[in-house]
């Protein structure tokens, strides 16, 4: 579904991701875990066309990416639910929800993605007429991957959905995370919490430094040595 080979970012003479190469299969949850600064951001701006690439590829189904104009991406199935949540806080729950239908796609299966949203997080329901900007921080979390469900998109790219959300949110969030995995939703999260975000995946990368320099099925990570002492406190 996504294969990116090779791919090279810089900004103003530093570079940010050097060679990094990972693929996505359809209905797949990869993981991509790291410490701050690692490029993790950077990695999916370049996916959904927000910074330029110095070099590499990057294919999502039949489409070459990096010819695609970033606006176009969202129609070809692919949502960015960014990090730090980046609700419209003036908009209303329901007009954020709308805002996530702007694809062809999101606009037909309006309705059904609410209903499904809703059903994720019902809190939602009770609050769809309130500015999004008076929600908590777990509510305004949870707007956003709705917001990113409204697409109907066949990969949902998730950027540190716990950040800054109490362990109690946090949980509720991996789990709904998980439930969309197993409706055949293929996922690719970056994420700080390194146990959950290995224990929930298929597939796993360990990006440092701008550099892929582990990667392998959850098993895999959680059962290595590095992973254990830097990343579990093991």
């Amino acid at each position: 579904m996504l294969i990116i080979e090779s791919l090279t970012v810089a900004y103003g003479g530093l570079t940010a991701l050097c060679e990094v190469s990972l693929a996505v299969r359809a209905g797949q949850f990869v993981s991509i875990v790291g410490p701050n600064g690692a490029g993790k951001t950077t990695l999916f701006k370049a996916i959904s066309g927000t910074v330029q690439t110095s070099s590499g590829r990057i294919q999502f189904e039949d489409a070459d990416l990096l010819a695609v104009a970033p606006s176009a991406r969202a129609h070809l199935g692919i949502s960015h639910v960014p990090e730090g949540r980046q609700v419209f806080g003036s908009m209303t729950v329901m007009e954020n929800l709308g805002m996530g239908a702007y694809p062809q796609t999101g606009r037909t299966d309006f309705r059904h993605n609410v209903e499904r949203i809703f059903s994720l997080f019902p809190i939602l329901a009770e609050r769809r007429s309130q500015a999004a900007g008076t929600l908590s921080g777990g509510e305004q979390q949870m707007l956003a991957i709705g917001r990113g469900i409204a697409s109907s998109p066949r990969l949902l790219m998730l950027d540190e959905p716990s950040m800054g959300l109490a362990p109690m949110v946090a949980d509720l969030i991996f789990e709904r995370i998980a439930e969309l995995h197993r409706a055949g939703l293929a996922i690719l999260l970056v994420e700080q919490r390194v146990a959950e975000a290995v224990q929930s995946c298929d597939f796993g990368y360990v990006l440092e430094a701008g550099r892929m320099v582990l990667e392998g099925t959850h098993q895999a990570l959680l059962a290595d040595d590095r992973i254990k002492s830097v990343y579990l406190g093991l």
